[in-house]
């Protein structure tokens, strides 16, 4: 680890490596990340005027000072403290106070553990490149327990006592990668800026994970411009690393910056990562997530930007590498973007919504579509069948958790993919057996403040492309009340009527994003449809006109999600009023 590139970011520690960390707890404390961390951590005391400054002699701490203490605690992972003063010049102020030494030791373990730390390993033309777990067992198994080794041999030779209780908390690092040096197939003017890049083939996480991103909200939206971003940008192999994300049937090369590693990295529970196999093919789009500041604020009315690059057939987007842009949404929402675009493209019509495979105990399924905005109340519905719907339902088979697409099968019939194995969900929205019951695979993002989230998988990627025959379609209604005239399900019966709503895309604002109140968007999905209004028009009409003529239940569900005091028990009742109509549609098919 003495020569191993590791550099502070923000609150953020990245390591760097092409082998396996250190030899051993003499190596790690001799390394130059220990001495970084540990005058960080100094810096901090100083700033808040600590009483554990008193470990030193005045408190005009130097780097002298700094320098005797990091020998301390060398020599205490080796030897008791009174042998210190012998070998360590001017250490005997610090050994003198036991307790203060003992209770900066403490501080120190839990000022490393603060950071959100990774490590990203090239491990190519090594044996270990042929082994992935093998590198995880040498990088990122093996800091974790020399970390703690380190951190337990310093207060026993403080001490002279063997602690009673050991905690076996996360000393390594939060998130590791096997990132390698990868031709992919693309334009030589992307290539050329690209290809140094290291791109990521495995990931090892240990959840559950909490993380405090700069933001906890999106803001403005996602703009189509007619200059290439990628123009204007040349990336630093060195604060990159490319996400090759599996976004339903595309391929989309995220390109990650260093500031945003603890964002790019929570894909790993929303999105697949591409095999070799589809690298060797051009990807459909490119997102710069982290641009260097300065090089495309002046493209668009926003700085969220993406250009349809129609020589290639590719789409490429880029966002600012600024605190303001450090949310999970600017991630998922514009990766999602680029798919809506290239369906439209294809001629397929992308939805924001849900599409679950619901399998009844007593034979049959329905694969219900469920259409809203973010906070509509899509997921917590669905969520809230598997607590009521033990009884009557066998499996629930999440399709797509916020967005996918229609397209049709061989013989006519409109059928959905969906494009995330995982979901973004408010915590606030869930119920404590969901968002508890999924604790140990979950990464918590924001807790404590507004809009508190949770990146979880819920499906497999072979659920989201296998392309399942719609028999229910919804608009998720969160801001209407439920009475005589307005009840939980209502059935729509023509096309111009179920088109009036969808395209309303009423919702009431959750507070994902800087929006209050009751807020409209074309088809509920500013994630691309609007800039292609004319040819999306054209798609819904088709496919809505194809699904009533197919006998298909088309509607709105109220869910009431955006009412106070119906974050829980409307989704609850959306969910009863969908497992009656489940029951009135068996009928009919029985009979």
């Amino acid at each position: 680890m003495k020569y191993i590139n590791s550099k502070l970011v923000g609150r953020k520690i990245i390591i760097h490596t092409k082998h396996a960390l250190c030899a051993g707890a003499g190596e790690l404390v001799e390394s130059n990340a220990f001495k970084m961390v540990v005058a960080k951590s100094i810096e901090a005391l100083v700033e808040r005027n600590s009483i554990l400054l008193e470990l030193f002699d005045h408190h005009e701490i130097d780097g002298t000072q700094v320098d005797i203490l990091v020998d301390v605690l060398r020599y205490l992972t080796i030897l008791p403290k009174d042998d210190i003063p012998k070998i360590v010049e001017g250490s005997s102020h610090i050994i003198e106070r036991e307790d203060m030494l003992f209770n900066y030791v403490e501080y120190l373990y839990n000022f490393w553990r603060s950071y959100d730390r990774f490590i990203i390993c090239d491990s190519k033309g090594d044996e270990l490149d042929l082994h992935p777990y093998r590198t995880f067992n040498n990088t990122i198994e093996y800091l974790t327990h020399l970390v703690r080794k380190v951190y337990r041999d310093i207060q026993e030779n403080i001490t002279g006592e063997h602690p009673n209780i050991y905690r076996q908390v996360r000393a390594g690092a939060n998130f590791g990668t096997i990132a390698l040096s990868k031709a992919i197939p693309m334009p030589r003017e992307y290539s050329d800026k690209l290809q140094e890049v290291l791109v990521i083939r495995q990931v090892l996480l240990n959840p559950p994970l909490v993380l405090n991103p700069p933001m906890n909200k999106r803001t403005g939206r996602f703009v189509l411009v007619d200059t290439n971003p990628l123009k204007r940008v040349t990336l630093d192999k060195g604060e990159f690393v490319c996400y090759p994300a599996k976004v339903g049937s595309l391929v989309i090369l995220v390109y990650i910056h260093q500031r945003f590693y603890e964002l790019g990295l929570s894909l790993v529970n929303l999105f697949e990562i591409a095999t070799d196999e589809e690298l060797l093919k051009k990807p459909d789009g490119i997102y710069i997530y982290g641009a260097p500041p300065g090089t495309i604020e002046d493209i668009g009315e926003y700085p969220t930007i993406y250009y349809e690059d129609k020589e290639n057939d590719m789409i490429i987007a880029a966002v600012p590498s600024k605190d303001e842009f450090g949310y999970f949404g600017y991630l998922k929402k514009m990766i999602l973007t680029l798919h809506n675009v290239k369906m439209i493209r294809s001629g397929h019509l992308p939805f924001h919504g849900s599409m679950t495979r619901i399998v009844l105990q007593e034979g049959g399924d329905f694969v219900v579509l469920l259409i809203g905005d973010t906070g509509a109340g899509k997921s917590e519905t669905l969520e809230a069948f598997r607590e009521i719907g033990e009884e009557l339902i066998s499996d629930i088979i999440v399709v797509a958790d916020d967005m996918g697409s229609l397209t049709y099968d061989k013989e006519g019939n409109v059928i959905g993919h969906g494009t995330e194995v995982g979901a973004f969900l408010r915590l606030d929205d869930l119920s404590p057996s969901v968002a508890f019951g999924q604790i140990d695979r979950a990464i918590f993002m924001s807790p404590g403040r507004t809009n508190t989230r949770i990146v979880i998988p819920i499906t497999s990627l072979h659920h989201v492309l296998e392309g399942y025959k719609v028999d229910i379609v919804l608009y998720a209604n969160n801001y209407q009340q439920v009475d005589e005239d307005h009840p939980i399900i209502d059935r729509f019966e023509s096309v111009d009527e179920a088109l009036a709503v969808f395209k309303e895309g009423k919702v009431m604002s959750k507070g994902t994003t800087t929006s209050t109140g009751i807020v409209q968007s074309y088809f509920a999905n500013i994630f691309g449809p609007p800039d292609y209004k004319e040819h999306h028009d054209m798609l819904a009409r088709e496919f809505f006109t194809k699904l009533i003529e197919n006998g298909i239940f088309i509607g709105q569900l109220r869910t009431r999600l955006g009412m106070k005091g119906y974050e829980q028990a409307g989704p609850m009742a959306a969910a009863e009023a969908l497992i009656e109509l489940f029951g009135d549609k068996k009928g009919k098919r029985d009979s």
